[in-house]
């Protein structure tokens, strides 16, 4: 376990190495859970068989016990200062692909082409917020801004709806909801094979 400063606290980051790397995925986690949500899990082991060092981040309010997420100011400045420390440190010499579940996945789109990042992984991206009253307004934009290859991972009957495809994003539907939980060998074999081809 590595921890890193950032300039909103102390993030953690968990390394799992492999020989040789291809490339290097860094993954974020959602707004209500940490790095051992089942649906990162699985894609952090797609990715090691796939030949890429994995690292699951730990956001510095999650560090600090607290349980409500951060500003997304704030988020993303942690995030980029997280890739910046690997980036010299333990994924020196590495092509990073940038990702993450839910709240994890809109940072790492957020801050993509300032990260300069080759590819962005989104598993389950809260496309519009579920209301009972007014509208939320859809986070397809932020999707829309990223400016490298990108793989949706999203489930069938996800309550935030489903992100529409494009040239450059592809998006893989599996069996169940947000918590993408019903379908994990679906998810690591799109995890995989979009990863081998990103890398290749």
């Amino acid at each position: 376990m590595v921890e890193i400063e950032t300039p909103h606290g102390t993030a953690r980051a968990q390394v799992q190495p492999v020989d040789d790397p291809r490339a290097a995925l860094v993954l974020g986690h959602g707004a209500g859970g940490g790095v051992a949500a089942r649906d990162l899990v699985a894609a952090a082991r797609a990715a090691n068989d796939a030949g890429l060092t994995v690292v699951l981040v730990e956001q510095p309010y999650r560090v600090a016990g607290r349980r409500s997420p951060a500003p997304a100011h704030q988020l993303d400045a942690a995030w980029l200062a997280v890739l910046a420390h690997l980036r010299t440190n333990e994924l020196r010499g590495l092509r990073l692909v940038a990702g993450g579940r839910s709240s994890g996945a809109r940072v790492a789109c957020r801050t993509a082409a300032a990260a300069e990042v080759i590819g962005v992984l989104c598993l389950a991206f809260p496309l519009v917020p579920p209301s009972r009253g007014t509208p939320r307004p859809s986070r397809l934009p932020e999707l829309e801004g990223v400016p490298v290859p990108t793989l949706v991972v999203q489930g069938m009957s996800d309550r935030f709806g489903m992100p529409p495809g494009s040239r450059r994003r592809t998006v893989v539907q599996v069996a169940g909801d947000h918590s993408l939980r019903s379908d994990l060998g679906t998810l690591a074999t799109a995890v995989e094979r979009w990863l081998l081809r990103l890398v290749k």
